[in-house]
């Protein structure tokens, strides 16, 4: 049986440096978001923005800031919809053996050696070390060579210490997409990404990457573990909670504009994706950006 992988990203750091930063802001950032993969373990902070995060088998909404850490090989798609004004994200991207083969084997990096183990499936750190290592991470940019590399292991450092953190690809689940079949996945995100609000039926989508409907739909369960209805269902629920916490619209309102015909389905799937009702989740966020 053939190993399916996503696209390969090809990672080029300055000439001179083993360690790639980008600094991108509200008037710079022209990137478009696709599926993929590297070696390269990846390290992203946010510090004003908003869009969704896609990695692995995870999707979820942010708002205002982010820090990840992605460990090597982790598919991801993407994730700044928008940057607000004066807003930036620091990309930042090292080989595993940036240092050598063994460096991180050594006893006094074990932390660290750990933290690229649990980035494996992707953390999200939360507010308190978010707020202690998103200034160092913009310092990246500011520097190169010898200073770049010691600020980033003192980055990582703290990052290992840190215990306010998610893991987000909990369930593990290994992605396998073909390499030759790479821009198919990323048609369909794409598509769901820009259609999730009205139906998209079976046909639609896999006359979109020349298959058949049975054929997809093997295809697409076992690229990403999930059936293509659940994966649109799911699209819906992170932009209600967009909508929830953005807005003042009702949630009778919220549900049909992000697609759902049935209030009470969306209910369900509401309940079933994040854990809480509608009303329960908008009532948490009112509370949040109270205090």
């Amino acid at each position: 049986m053939n190993q399916r992988k996503p696209t390969l990203e090809k990672i080029n750091p300055e000439f001179g440096n083993s360690v790639f930063v980008k600094k991108s802001t509200s008037e710079n950032t022209d990137t478009r978001p696709f599926w993929h993969f590297h070696p390269e373990i990846e390290l992203v902070y946010v510090d004003k923005g908003a869009g969704k995060r896609h990695i692995g088998n995870h999707l979820s909404y942010f708002n205002n800031s982010q820090l990840l850490l992605l460990g090597s090989n982790l598919p991801h798609n993407g994730f700044t919809d928008r940057l607000t004004q004066h807003g930036s994200e620091v990309l930042v991207q090292f080989k595993p053996d940036f240092l050598g083969a063994y460096f991180f084997d050594v006893p006094e990096m074990a932390g660290i050696s750990q933290l690229f183990e649990r980035a494996k499936n992707g953390i999200l750190f939360k507010p308190d070390t978010k707020r202690k290592i998103g200034k160092k991470i913009q310092k990246l940019n500011d520097v190169k060579g010898f200073e770049r590399v010691m600020l980033l292991i003192k980055i990582l450092h703290k990052l290992a210490e840190a215990e306010d953190y998610e893991i987000l690809n909990a369930d593990e689940f290994v992605f396998e997409t073909e390499t030759q079949d790479s821009n198919k996945i990323d048609i369909v995100y794409k598509h769901i990404n820009e259609n999730f609000k009205n139906h998209i039926s079976l046909d639609e989508i896999a006359d979109k990457v020349s298959m058949t409907v049975p054929a997809f739909c093997r295809y697409f369960k076992k690229s990403t573990g999930k059936t293509f209805t659940k994966l649109v269902n799911q699209y819906r629920v992170v932009h209600a909670t967009k909508l929830l916490s953005e807005s003042q619209m009702s949630i009778t309102d919220v549900a049909f504009e992000c697609g759902f015909n049935n209030f009470s389905h969306f209910n369900k799937l509401f309940k079933e994706f994040t854990g809480k009702s509608a009303s329960k989740y908008r009532g948490e966020m009112i509370t949040m950006y109270a205090t």
